[in-house]
């Protein structure tokens, strides 16, 4: 199966060498967000269950849960299979703007290094370089991850058994909205920010620094194997870096309004450091299938774009 799928991935021209030719603006962008946004999607599908659980283990009373499978088992039993799909319509009516945004702003990070250096296109970026390109697609990303990521947040957790307060994603932003205006929707924004920043400088640059040692050199693209790996380790490095983070803005984003000082003392006062990395095995379990995912359907709706335009 990887085979034919690397077969198929070899015949579509390299985005790499596409990028090298000059395009129109608009073009370039067309196919940044069409592509981010067929990755997100991939991300979504695959992911979604582990983060369900990452999220309710999270803002759990302790002794709700008595770890990841437990969180499984209870969602199952009162909701069905389709419970650790709850709050799937959030991200998934999210994921087209959001990585099409955070994989055009990696683009226009790039190209902002390459210009600050006198880098020519075909010029090779330092790790260093592609960390500071991957930190600023956080940045105008963030924008539209902390609403989403308050909505998705919200719907996660009212299934594990709070009581039913909202009807779906547009239901819970209306409600926000009438509760606390436009800063109650994007309460935990500057930690949304605080973790996509060096999340994402840690995500790209470990991915390709990745594809590129896994690549054979004498390959015209990269391998369905290589962008699999990459991919799956760019998302492990990233939670790794910022889980704390992580979960300060679940807290932030489903509770009372509290600063960030509040959750921090809570959270250490009620668990010590472990109470920071809760639901750090379902993030992890969940990030190599779910980035692997994300990163072979950018490439590979990037390569299949350039056959196209």
């Amino acid at each position: 199966m990887s085979d034919a799928v690397d077969t198929v991935l070899e015949s579509i021209p390299n985005p790499a060498a596409v990028l090298d030719t000059p395009k129109s603006s608009f073009i370039s962008n067309a196919k940044s967000f069409a592509s981010g946004g067929f990755g997100g999607i991939c991300a979504v599908l695959v992911g979604h269950p582990f983060d369900l659980v990452k999220v309710r283990m999270q803002t759990a009373a302790p002794g709700v849960y008595k770890g990841a499978l437990d969180v499984v088992k209870q969602t199952i039993a009162k909701s069905g299979a389709t419970g650790l799909y709850a709050g799937v319509g959030a991200p998934l009516a999210g994921v087209t703007p959001i990585f099409a945004v955070s994989f055009w702003g990696y683009d226009v990070g790039k190209r902002l290094v390459r210009q600050y250096h006198g880098y020519d296109e075909k010029a090779q970026l330092s790790t260093t370089d592609m960390a500071i390109a991957g930190f600023f697609s956080a940045v105008p990303m963030t924008i539209l991850t902390a609403p989403f990521e308050r909505v998705k947040v919200l719907l996660q957790i009212q299934g594990s058994g709070s009581e039913k307060k909202y009807n779906g994603s547009f239901d819970v932003m209306r409600k926000l909205y009438q509760e606390g205006g436009l800063r109650s929707v994007f309460r935990g924004s500057f930690a949304t920010l605080a973790r996509d920043g060096p999340g994402s400088a840690a995500y790209f640059a470990t991915y390709e620094i990745l594809k590129k040692k896994l690549t054979p050199e004498d390959a015209e693209a990269p391998p369905l194997s290589a962008i699999i790996m990459a991919g799956g380790s760019a998302g492990i490095a990233m939670w790794t870096l910022v889980f704390p983070i992580d979960t300060i803005k679940s807290q932030l984003q489903s509770g009372e309004a509290r600063s960030l000082s509040q959750v921090c003392s809570t959270l250490y006062r009620n668990g010590g450091i472990k109470a920071f990395f809760p639901g750090i095995g379902p993030a992890l379990l969940r990030s190599f299938p779910a980035n692997a995912a994300t990163f072979a359907g950018v490439e590979f709706a990037g390569r299949f774009l350039d056959t196209l335009i």
